[in-house]
């Protein structure tokens, strides 16, 4: 895996406290990178995520959910859907830029700069030591599920 080392980050959550990746220690930290909040593949992923997360939390696991979306917009797609777990707003990409899912990708014909859809791993210690990127949404929460089981 040639990720890059990821440096520590911090960032305003839905649940009014900051997240911050030191912080989690002693848990393994998924970090879950989407588009857009209330698009059709996004609501999707969250969902699995949302359903599989008594499984998360039975193997030690923290989920996060990163987008640009506003802290106003995650506050409502969370409620909507039934989140257990926390959203981060990255409204001006920093932490996006910081494990370079930022791509030109093409909508309607058009290149637009937009969030790819990535997961990113961390253990106990803090360590990156899983990622996934450009992936589909359908089945992938599953996929981390049987990663950090193994963990």
């Amino acid at each position: 895996m040639n990720e890059p080392e990821i440096q520590d980050f911090e960032l305003p959550t839905t649940g009014n406290t900051p997240f911050k990746l030191s912080g989690q220690r002693g848990k393994n930290v998924v970090v879950y990178f989407y588009p857009k909040d209330n698009t059709s593949g996004c609501t999707l992923e969250g969902q699995e995520f949302r359903d599989l997360y008594p499984e998360f939390t039975k193997a030690n696991t923290i989920v996060v959910g990163v987008s640009r979306d506003s802290l106003k917009s995650h506050e409502g797609f969370k409620a909507a859907h039934g989140f257990p777990f926390e959203l981060l707003a990255d409204t001006d990409e920093k932490v996006c830029e910081l494990f370079g899912v930022m791509k030109l990708k093409n909508m309607y014909g058009k290149q637009v700069r937009g969030v790819e859809r990535s997961t990113f791993v961390f253990d106990v210690n803090g360590k990156l030591v899983k990622s996934w990127r450009g992936l589909k949404a359908p089945g992938h929460a599953a996929e981390v599920l049987g990663f950090v089981q193994g963990l």
